[in-house]
């Protein structure tokens, strides 16, 4: 058995590559569309016949470079995300993350790792105006443009701040910035996971549209009006409202959204007569139910539209308790919630809301009670109850003592929509478009009045701040600088207001950013190529940390970024243990069969499910190599890579 080495274009050495993956989906549901790993387009309209559109005209959304932004979604990053601990707070049991690069090539990389376990997005991307940033990508090579576009200048030294109206392209620009972002989220999207989205009328028939062919039109949950109050007049009207849009991955895996207010709900149990809802005679048997009146006789016909006839001689209560059998013809609202109730069975309405009990009121009509267990919220979101950008920019100035900040959303806003969707310890709430991490914000402070601990991803372009503004004046130079100050000062705040709450709750947050690979051949970057092919001295770039190293093995893995890692001296090297035993990383020279035993035995005190092993290949000779491989089958560790 030999070690692997990850290579350039290897699996390991990339982030996913969502085309192939979807070519192997595609050939198990269809085996024969599939040749040489190819798709055989005309063995496709043979399969599917009519369901194949070639009609010239037909429905469809399209705009001046979508194809290539399609194909931009699923090409592989070969970047990676270096730590920054000394940007960070509470690295060691943080499970929260800041992001800083360009959100297309983060999204990427976070696919392996975090595919399907995002429970809630929010966004707040540019309205395209024509003067907020717009995301300027180069489909060759994003991350080379990364590192332009982070000084606000191209190549040439060109601007690449505003897209113009005056640009033969301004909506199809924006789109194409878009749509790639928008596929790449949804992949991470847990199956009842849940994306908002703010714009304003600008671009929101574009991102309506955009969002029913990427998310498919049924999980269209909603498009809700955000009331400002009062606004810019823009042209024979004032402009006093946004939008918010509301995708959902799977509506049939998501359930009615959950009311934690508590309570109950009392209401009617019948409906009017009708084709759709024909009369059934129910048994109701003596003692089985209750009446609020205690002493009261009810016989023939009660009620108005809805009405309910008594066929026995008539209904008796004594004491409140039906005093003998009796049988009641109505249009019954909840017929089969009725039946199991009377049964003693414990009962839930459709929306999964415990039926705590029916019983006739006074009149003696029938009624239920059930816990208020969901909700549902009004498409309009009312500015006295979310607040609006002037509570937004209040929001900081609390935090900063200045406005450094141009139109933020309000923390209130943004907490009404994780409200909604997130009850659970394990939710991860992500904003790619992070701003001044209104999100993370909002989040923390959730959790300490919910007492849950919701994770946060939040994601930023280091967007230089203009010169002239206050927050360049203050001290920030990039808005993910001001984002996460303004994280680390809510803490502080969270901390001196719940003292004690505060001591159980994840009030920190890993930096992470976004760079080309630490390793020369799995760099992508063409500028660097030169240099890998005659460097032979070692494969690990000069300026990077074996910490760096680890954290793209982990990304390149398909590994949480805040997994357990432990370090231990093994013979004089540096080994980490991630995830209690799941992987083990030497990045030393000098490696001797001793440290591939030591490893052993420490993967025997975890006892993980899978072990695997990685070394750096000019670690060790050929015989160490040898040995070690053999040492680590003692120990049942079976894949070994070498980088």
């Amino acid at each position: 058995m030999e070690i692997e080495k990850i290579k350039s274009g290897h699996a390991l050495s990339m982030s996913e590559d969502i085309l192939q993956k979807n070519i192997i989906k595609l050939k198990e549901l269809f085996p024969e569309l599939v040749t040489e790993n190819k798709i055989d387009f005309n063995a496709f309209k043979t399969v599917f016949g009519d369901e194949v559109e070639e009609e010239e005209e037909y429905y469809r959304f399209a705009w001046a470079g979508k194809s290539q932004a399609r194909r931009e979604a699923h090409k592989p990053s070969t970047g990676t995300l270096r730590p920054a601990k000394e940007e960070s707070l509470d690295w060691d049991s943080t499970e929260n993350m800041y992001i800083e690069g360009d959100n297309l090539e983060v999204l990427k990389l976070l696919q392996k790792s975090y595919a399907g376990k995002i429970k809630m997005i929010y966004i707040d991307p540019p309205y395209n105006t024509g003067k907020d940033f717009v995301y300027k990508d180069n489909y060759k090579d994003n991350l080379k443009n990364y590192q332009e576009v982070t000084g606000q200048i191209d190549s040439e030294g060109n601007k690449t701040s505003t897209n113009s109206d005056s640009d033969g392209r301004y909506h199809s620009n924006w789109l194409n910035m878009m749509y790639p972002r928008l596929r790449l989220a949804r992949n991470l999207l847990k199956e009842d996971g849940v994306i908002f989205m703010s714009i304003d009328e600008n671009e929101v028939d574009n991102l309506i549209k955009v969002g029913k062919e990427i998310f498919a039109e049924e999980n269209h949950l909603s498009t809700l009006i955000w009331s400002l109050s009062s606004g810019p007049q823009a042209g024979h009207f004032t402009r006093s409202h946004e939008y918010v849009i509301v995708f959902c991955k799977k509506r049939d895996s998501l359930n009615h959204f959950k009311d934690l207010s508590g309570g109950t709900i009392r209401h009617g149990a019948l409906k009017k007569i009708s084709k759709v809802n024909p009369s059934s005679i129910v048994l109701f048997k003596k003692g089985s139910i209750r009446c609020e009146t205690e002493n009261i006789s009810f016989s023939g016909e009660i009620g108005g539209s809805e009405k309910q006839y008594i066929k026995s001689d008539k209904m008796t209560f004594k004491e409140g308790l039906l005093n003998e059998d009796v049988l009641i013809e109505a249009g019954w609202a909840m017929k089969n919630q009725l039946k199991s109730w009377l049964s003693g069975e414990e009962t839930f309405d459709s929306k999964g809301q415990k039926v705590l009990r029916f019983y006739f009121n006074s009149q003696g009509i029938l009624f239920y009670e059930k816990e208020r267990g969901t909700v549902h919220p009004k498409t309009v979101l009312q500015s006295k109850e979310v607040g609006n950008t002037k509570n937004g920019s209040n929001d900081i100035v609390e935090l900063f003592g200045e406005n450094i900040m141009s139109f933020p959303k309000p923390v209130d806003l943004v907490s009404k929509l994780i409200k909604t969707v997130s009850y659970n310890q394990e939710d991860i709430i992500l904003d790619f478009f992070a701003g001044s991490s209104t999100t993370a914000h909002s989040t923390i402070e959730l959790n300490i009045n919910d007492n849950i601990n919701r994770k946060f991803i939040q994601v930023q372009l280091p967007e230089k701040t203009e010169e002239k503004s206050e927050a360049f004046k203050a001290g920030h130079k990039t808005i993910s600088d001001l984002g996460k100050e303004r994280i680390r000062r809510v803490v502080k705040k969270i901390k001196e207001e719940n003292p004690e709450k505060s001591k159980e709750m994840d009030l920190g947050f890993k930096v992470f950013k976004l760079d080309s690979s630490n390793i020369k051949s799995w760099d992508g970057n063409p500028e660097n190529l030169e240099t890998s092919l005659f460097d032979a001295v070692g494969n690990i770039k000069t300026d990077r940390t074996e910490e760096d190293v680890l954290y793209e093995i982990l990304l390149k893995y398909g590994l949480d970024l805040t997994l357990p890692i432990e370090e231990r001296i093994i013979e004089g090297k540096k080994v980490f243990n991630v995830g209690l035993g799941s992987l083990f990383i030497c990045l030393s020279d000098n490696i001797t069969a001793k440290v591939a035993e030591g490893i052993g035995q420490w993967k025997e005190g975890c006892s993980p499910e899978i072990c695997r092993v990685i070394f750096k290949d000019n670690g060790f000779t050929d015989v160490e190599k040898t040995n070690s491989v053999q040492i680590l089958k003692r120990y049942s560790i079976k894949e070994i890579k070498s980088i």
